[in-house]
């Protein structure tokens, strides 16, 4: 946990901001060839923050043109391991040494609080880079066990340009956990940052620049998901896309593959995330606050967050009491107070879709027993739905933002037909005190992550990824990141 600056501190800093707002393509801040810009606000007060180059396919073109060359040369994906390494290790520390500037830029882009901003997300960014940077000349190729008459090697080789697509809800980690194993593995990477959180990634680029990353290595193309992400879907140059965001637009890296060039696709998407409380569990209210985090943190704007609270019926009013108590240590405010764990949602759009299920809950005239309002400043107020029933579209559909569901059950197997009574798997939390209840729901619930008696996603050498419509093709994290960025090669030597 680092030292959180006071409010005013934090002010200071955004004041003293020089925001870089162009695309970054073969070493340099370059504008979009068109000389068109988009502006980015701050969510929580609707005040512009700067104008961004608006790139499209021709920028792409560009920056897919300087990434291929540079990869061909070797410049990167032929530097001896350890050197990529020690470049990388470099690029951590200056992510450390501009950590509050970094938190500064995050909270004001996308209306996260800034504590968690200094807390999470940047000193998980700098862990991320230097953890996959450690594991460079880490990993083994291999022998097969082809008898004294051949030498066979199964090799893994960078796969190429690859294109990497951020969401908006976790701008600097989810740049982290796709640049890191990519560039790693020694590829050369264009991204393409959310429209709406842009800013930090700009900052991250240049000091990658910085600490010695090749120029055309890793480039930088801003814009929107039809002017960039399907350019860099569809694009014939690169071999493999990683995607972060909703389902429906990871369809369509699906079909842009299968129009191009068959290219490899990683995707990480939705997730309606059930946490099943038994009534067995040892310690109540530590479940409560971990179901509060879970279902609160990053506003709910978390594919992973706990939206679902399956509950047994015998436990529900005591935990729904101990949950009301914690949620007054969740205060709700301007994202640059530290002292606030709530802030904004990311945009007026996105505001507008939570709301509509508060809306929604208040015309079906559903048990509201916590929050339901809204407030200045594109905020939700962290609100508890209790009496949801599986057909009830609070059950079923992913709002991303801070509303939890409520359902009861009787036996466990009840329990775990409703915690997968979803199209998503991605993760899940089950909370009891008996190992026999704790291997079976961990077990038996359709999830790519399944904690017991906690909240989270593991850290940096677990996978993070999920079954069925939360995930496609691969998992971000963990040493199985950088298979996606590899191709298996096999040689074969005659010896005899």
């Amino acid at each position: 946990m680092a030292d959180l600056l006071s409010k005013e501190q934090y002010a200071a800093i955004a004041a003293e901001l020089q925001l870089r707002t162009k695309a970054f393509i073969d070493g340099e801040f370059r504008d979009a060839i068109s000389g068109k810009t988009f502006v980015t606000t701050n969510p929580a007060t609707g005040e512009k923050l700067a104008e961004v180059a608006a790139c499209d396919v021709n920028d792409v073109n560009v920056a897919v043109a300087a990434a291929k060359r540079v990869f061909e040369e070797g410049t990167w994906s032929k530097m001896q391991p350890n050197d990529r390494k020690h470049v990388l290790q470099k690029f951590a520390q200056l992510l450390e040494d501009n950590a509050h500037e970094l938190a500064v830029l995050e909270a004001l882009d996308s209306g996260k609080p800034v504590s968690e901003c200094q807390n999470v997300d940047v000193p998980e960014t700098i862990h991320t880079i230097r953890w996959h940077a450690e594991l460079i000349d880490k990993i083994y190729d291999a022998t097969a066990p082809t008898g004294n008459a051949a030498v066979t090697m199964v090799v893994r080789e960078a796969i190429g340009v690859v294109g990497l697509v951020l969401p908006w809800n976790f701008p600097l980690l989810m740049l982290a956990w796709k640049i890191a194993p990519s560039l790693a593995a020694g590829c050369s990477i264009v991204v393409k940052p959310a429209k709406e959180t842009t800013l930090s990634a700009l900052r991250v680029v240049e000091l990658a620049h910085q600490a010695g990353i090749p120029p055309g290595v890793f480039n930088l193309v801003p814009g929107g998901g039809r002017e960039v992400g399907e350019a860099i879907g569809r694009h014939m140059d690169i071999p493999m896309v990683s995607f972060t965001g909703s389902t429906d637009t990871g369809r369509l890296f699906l079909k842009y593959a299968a129009e191009s060039n068959l290219k490899r696709i990683v995707l990480e998407l939705g997730g309606k995330n059930p946490a099943v409380v038994m009534n067995d569990c040892e310690d109540l209210n530590e479940v409560a606050e971990f179901v509060t985090a879970g279902a609160f943190w990053n506003m709910g704007e978390n594919c992973s967050a706990s939206s679902r609270l399956i509950v047994h019926k015998d436990v529900k009013d005591e935990l729904l009491s101990l949950m009301a108590k914690h949620l007054k240590d969740w205060k709700l405010g301007d994202p640059m107070d530290p002292d606030n764990r709530l802030g904004a949602m990311v945009s007026k759009a996105h505001f507008e879709k939570v709301k509509s299920y508060l809306d929604y809950a208040a015309e079906h005239k559903l048990n509201v027993v916590q929050g339901g309002q809204t407030e200045e400043g594109l905020r939700v107020q962290p609100t508890i739905v209790d009496g949801v029933t599986r057909d009830n579209k609070l059950f079923v559909e992913e709002i991303f933002g801070p509303i939890l569901s409520v359902t009861t059950f009787e036996t466990i197997d009840e329990a775990i037909e409703l915690a997968n009574d979803t199209v998503y798997g991605l993760a899940a939390s089950a909370y009891t005190g008996s190992l026999r209840n704790a291997l079976r729901l961990s077990r038996e619930i359709r999830a790519g992550v399944v904690t017991v008696n906690c909240f989270g996603e593991g850290d940096v050498s677990t996978p993070f990824g999920g079954y069925k419509e939360s995930g496609f093709g691969g998992r971000d994290k963990s040493i199985w990141a950088h298979d996606q960025y590899t191709e298996l090669k096999t040689i074969w030597i005659n010896a005899s």
